[in-house]
């Protein structure tokens, strides 16, 4: 769960630091994936474990940049067209909903029109801007090398023992 300003006394998230401050427990298991780690803390959930105790840590973490596609002008020009029309859509749909005088369909046909001009412009333009430098799209995506599970010190044996059943289990993912 992440602190959010509208947590409160009620709410989920009660007694997370506003702070950003390190994990603080003893370690009861380590996964090399997130999902061997959510798994574990699942099979917590699952035994009726207090898991509000529990905290998943990336340790190691790195900032891994995939590579989706090469651009071109035509892909940035297409992309921009349709990302802008998709814009000039909506405000022309919210326009026409005003529209008192005439057809509903003038205020939508120019804000997609407008909207495609400016989606192409801006598209252009940024992609100018590069100069070459950058000619390909890419999704970022923050990973860590493995993932710590870590419980508060008066559940932790429990959360440890807990956790080495579910590691006897057949199939079940193994803590390093």
């Amino acid at each position: 769960m992440v602190s959010s300003p509208f947590t409160g006394p009620q709410r989920p998230g009660a007694g997370l630091p506003r702070l950003p401050t390190p994990p603080s427990g003893w370690p009861i298991g380590s996964y090399s994936t997130y999902e061997e780690a959510q798994r574990a803390v699942d099979f917590l959930a699952d035994s009726q474990f207090p898991v509000q105790d529990v905290t998943i840590v990336g340790v190691d973490l790195m900032l891994v940049e995939r590579v989706i596609a090469r651009l071109t002008w035509g892909k940035v020009v297409g992309t921009g067209a349709a990302s802008g029309a998709w814009f000039g859509l909506f405000v022309g749909v919210l326009l026409s909903l005003f529209n008192t005088t005439g057809s509903a369909f003038g205020p939508i046909l120019v804000g997609l029109v407008t909207g495609v001009v400016f989606g192409v412009v801006f598209a252009a333009a940024g992609y100018a801007s590069t100069r070459g430098s950058r000619d390909f799209s890419s999704a970022s995506q923050l990973v860590a090398g493995r993932y710590d599970v870590l419980c508060q010190p008066r559940h932790a044996e429990q959360g440890r023992d807990l956790l080495a059943k579910l590691a006897m289990k057949p199939g079940e993912s193994q803590p390093e």
